[in-house]
């Protein structure tokens, strides 16, 4: 029986069987944050796409991951990164949400799942992130009315598309480099099915994958040709996101992003 490291933080142990795992142990963890990441990585790996570790044991201050060690990437990584993300994006639910509450970073995301992927992305993501910077004080009242606006407008400004398997909060840090060169998902709790392009939006926000990574995407799924102009928009949720977890440092990328969607 493996005993768990006292202190918080991610650790590399040696299991009693030789192999070698992580354990991210945070104690005052937020109820239900380490069950969230067991579903998304079951979630991811039913999906067969990008590799992800399995779940060797969870509780509520703590979780045993698979360790994929760290290496370097392999020559073709991003064109397998690119490949693997758009099967995964071959995953289609039946709704956009989850069949449970997730977290993006320590936020909760409420994943109550519906058939309007408009809808959903105003009342499940933007508006409330919004609200929540408003009653901090961080952002202004006039602020809140432009994202209200703007979440009048999405069917205007947004194409239809299905609710496929997200990873939910990939941004570069968590697409992981296997101690064999292979790319892998991590830190999966804000899984859930959404749009596709909010997705690669959020994999531009710090940072860009190079075109290798797109153009193998685009050989498997579809990807419109103008989805970069969409991207600022479908980054104002993970940008007010970071205000709301992280500060007021985040707030002229946020107010670049509305700038940009007119």
């Amino acid at each position: 029986m493996l005993r768990l490291p006292e202190a918080d933080g991610l650790h590399r142990v040696a299991l009693p069987d030789g192999r070698r795992a992580i354990v991210k142990r945070r104690h005052g963890a937020p109820a239900g944050f380490f069950a969230a990441e067991a579903r998304g990585l079951a979630a991811l790996a039913n999906a067969r796409a990008l590799r992800v570790s399995a779940v060797l044991d969870t509780g509520t201050d703590f979780i045993v991951l698979e360790d994929l060690g760290d290496g370097r990437r392999a020559a073709d990584y991003w064109q397998r990164a690119g490949q693997g993300l758009a099967k995964q994006h071959g995953v289609i639910g039946a709704g956009f949400g989850f069949d449970h509450d997730g977290f993006c970073g320590d936020t909760p995301q409420d994943n109550t799942s519906g058939g309007d992927g408009w809808r959903f992305f105003a009342e499940r993501r933007l508006l409330p992130q919004a609200r929540q910077a408003r009653d901090r004080g961080l952002i202004e009242a006039r602020e809140v009315a432009t994202i209200e606006h703007l979440c009048g407008s999405l069917r205007e400004r947004i194409p239809g598309m299905p609710p496929v398997l997200l990873h939910g909060d990939l941004w570069s840090g968590n697409l992981h480099v296997c101690g064999n060169g292979e790319p892998a998902l991590i830190d999966a709790g804000a899984v859930h099915h959404g749009w596709a392009e909010a997705e690669l939006a959020m994999l531009i926000l710090f940072g860009s994958p190079p075109d290798a990574f797109f153009d193998a995407y685009a050989e498997r799924a579809p990807l419109q040709k103008d989805w970069r102009e969409r991207a600022p928009l479908y980054n104002l949720y993970h940008l007010l996101n970071h205000v709301n977890l992280f500060g007021a440092g985040y707030l002229p990328a946020l107010r670049r992003a509305m700038s940009a969607c007119g």
